[in-house]
């Protein structure tokens, strides 16, 4: 679990999927009572609910800036792709590449294309915020479960 909340730092480390896998694990280890199965139910519920304010955040900011839904689509896509080939930085750096050259191709103006680029970053560290809040809650969740 601490594993997945130091992972949380990364865009696009699926640390809320290792802390949900290491519940799950614990549970499988120790057994699913009445008390297992509600808190386990709690965090899957913080899971969905992160993951999916976790892309939601980062596209919007860069949409408020003036990004397009296509180049926010594929600033995610090269951001997957490029932490498979360079994990911990890979991923922030292709978005952010990507969203720019789109951004810029659909406008022709530098300035614009900056701007909704900045705005993907922005939305990226409030993500790390979200997320990071979300794992405690599901290891708060699991810590309630050990001890009840």
């Amino acid at each position: 679990m601490l594993v997945g909340l130091t992972g949380l730092i990364i865009p696009i480390f699926p640390g809320l999927l290792v802390i949900w896998l290491a519940e799950l694990g614990y549970g499988l280890m120790v057994g699913f009572d009445t008390a297992g199965w509600i808190f386990f139910g709690l965090s899957t519920i913080f899971f969905a609910a992160g993951s999916v304010l976790d892309n939601v955040v980062m596209g919007r900011q860069a949409y408020k800036d003036g990004a397009s839904i296509l180049s926010i689509l594929v600033a995610l896509i090269f951001g997957i792709l490029g932490n498979l080939v360079a994990p911990v930085i890979g991923g922030f750096i292709a978005a952010i590449l990507a969203l720019f050259l789109v951004e810029w191709m659909r406008r022709r103006d530098w300035r614009a294309a900056m701007t909704a680029t900045r705005g993907w970053a922005v939305g990226c560290g409030w993500a790390v915020i979200t997320r990071f809040i979300f794992g405690l809650l599901m290891i708060g969740s699991w810590i309630i479960w050990v001890l009840v």
